[in-house]
């Protein structure tokens, strides 16, 4: 209940009968009337803080971020694919022993590929490894053990054992046509995070096995420059979407250098089994 204080002496005189006015008009009514919108936007205003406060000390709650982007409507620029797609991206580090027990150690890409951490990557990347360690964009390492592999598309999926503060699935999917413009993210030689970027150059290319071996089919061929440790990269659309894991480049030569050509496994292929194989493993 509320109390309206008036000055001391101050009493309202009883209006004399004859001239009193309809009880809706007078002076009394209207200051109740006052009164209560007054407790009614007090009340208001006492609720709207309480749900908005977010806890004791008045700060509002903070939203979670969501992990997972969305493809795009519209293309978008190299630079704004680089900064949707590098969360994603993590370098990729092996040691082990050659077959004459001499350390070796080697280096390429993975994407981050479910909302788990499921990492995609080529088979030859971590085939043979000892030890396999991702880093993610946000410096965050992590140790990781092949979870699935499939040496038919030279394709195989890791498990991190600590995953970053903030994971970031890619967005997998989406068709390539001939000269679709994609962006290749990887680790060629060592320098983490490099983007390039191209056109797709052909579809449903066959790179043969080495010495006779089974090959790999319906690859895409592209010019986006790559190179060795670029393997298990994603390859991305201009709308954000990989549709790609990169494995290997050509080059007559042997040199294992760009040369203008590069093969990425359609990503549903990637994706489509983990049965064994005789395919080999193309360098790079």
């Amino acid at each position: 209940m509320m109390t309206v204080l008036r000055p001391e002496g101050a009493e309202t005189p009883e209006p004399p009968p004859e001239e009193r006015k309809s009880r809706w008009n007078t002076a009394d009514l209207r200051r109740r009337v006052l009164i209560g919108a007054i407790v009614v936007w007090a009340v208001a205003i006492t609720v709207l803080v309480a749900v908005r406060g977010g806890g004791d000390d008045g700060t509002p709650a903070a939203t979670a971020p969501s992990a997972v982007p969305s493809a795009s409507d519209a293309p978008l620029t190299v630079a704004q694919i680089y900064q949707t797609l590098t969360p994603s991206v993590v370098v990729i580090e092996t040691t082990g022993h050659d077959s004459r027990d001499r350390a070796e150690a080697g280096s390429g890409t993975g994407v981050i590929a479910n909302a788990d951490g499921t990492v995609l990557t080529a088979l030859h990347v971590v085939d043979g490894a000892e030890t396999i360690e991702l880093t993610y964009a946000d410096g965050t390492k992590a140790a990781a053990k092949l979870r699935s592999e499939d040496p038919s598309r030279d394709i195989a999926m890791l498990t991190p054992e600590k995953l970053p503060e903030t994971l970031v699935p890619a967005v997998l999917g989406g068709g390539a046509a001939v000269g679709d413009d994609v962006v290749a993210i990887g680790n060629p030689l060592g320098l983490v995070f490099s983007t390039t970027s191209g056109v797709v150059s052909g579809l449903n290319r066959k790179l043969n096995g080495d010495d006779g071996g089974q090959g790999i089919e319906g690859l895409i061929q592209f010019d986006a420059a790559v190179n060795p440790g670029n393997s298990g990269g994603p390859l991305i659309n201009d709308r954000g979407q990989v549709i790609g894991i990169v494995i290997a480049l050509a080059n007559p030569s042997g040199a294992g250098t760009f040369i203008g050509i590069g093969f990425a496994v359609p990503i549903g292929a990637a994706l489509g089994g983990t049965g064994e194989g005789d395919g080999q493993s193309p360098p790079l």
